[in-house]
């Protein structure tokens, strides 16, 4: 019961923690449409399974003693982070509604955006990891590891398909895109800025 109350608590936390997911979700729920944001939400999820399955075969523990390959973890999920910020950017006002609209994302696309999102972000890795090896105990069954992972995927499949209905709602929307050029810079921004974070912060694991 402790390990499971830890389980629960660690990654609740860490899932509603503002992040890159947290402003892709957003962006995507308000700028495109619903079904976008619902769809990253579950790329985000798809992409904790892969943290989550490369840490039960034991590669977590490779990332974590291996200072190379966690920087060029790190290394990737900037750059990615940075070239969608920068797109963001670039966004530029319109005289109206209809010039404003931003280019459509398909649903691969959404997913893939969602997916990558988090698989390269570094901060993932750590908490996937860590929690495996520091808070659940090795004596652990097997299935009741893989029922955490599956947990922790669908914890956050609910809480940012939770976030691209809120940016979705006609009141939210109707509000905010008027200013959907200033939206997508700020959301950009914020992407550059994590992505800046990360390529900086040498030897930090």
């Amino acid at each position: 019961m402790p390990e499971l109350l830890a389980v629960l608590t660690i990654a609740l936390l860490a899932t509603i923690s503002p992040g890159p997911d947290f402003a892709m979700v957003s962006r995507n729920s308000l700028l495109l449409s619903r079904r976008a944001g619902v769809i990253t939400a579950l790329g985000i999820g798809l992409a904790v399974l892969v943290h989550v399955s490369y840490t039960l075969l034991g590669v977590g523990v490779l990332i974590r003693q291996s200072i190379w390959l966690f920087n060029a973890i790190k290394l990737a999920g900037a750059v990615y982070l940075i070239y969608l910020g920068i797109r963001m950017l670039r966004a530029k006002p319109a005289g109206d509604l209809a010039a404003a609209e931003v280019a459509p994302l398909s649903d691969l696309g959404a997913l893939r955006v969602g997916f990558l999102t988090n698989l390269l972000n570094p901060k993932t890795t750590i908490f996937i990891v860590s929690l495996f090896m520091q808070v659940i105990r090795q004596d652990t069954p097997l299935h009741v590891q893989i029922g955490y992972g599956v947990f922790i995927a669908a914890l956050h499949i609910a809480w940012f398909s939770a976030v691209a209905l809120f940016f979705s709602t006609r009141r939210v929307r109707d509000r905010l895109l008027a200013v959907r050029h200033w939206i997508d810079r700020v959301f950009g921004g914020l992407l550059v800025a994590f992505g800046l974070v990360l390529a900086t912060a040498r030897g930090q694991r």
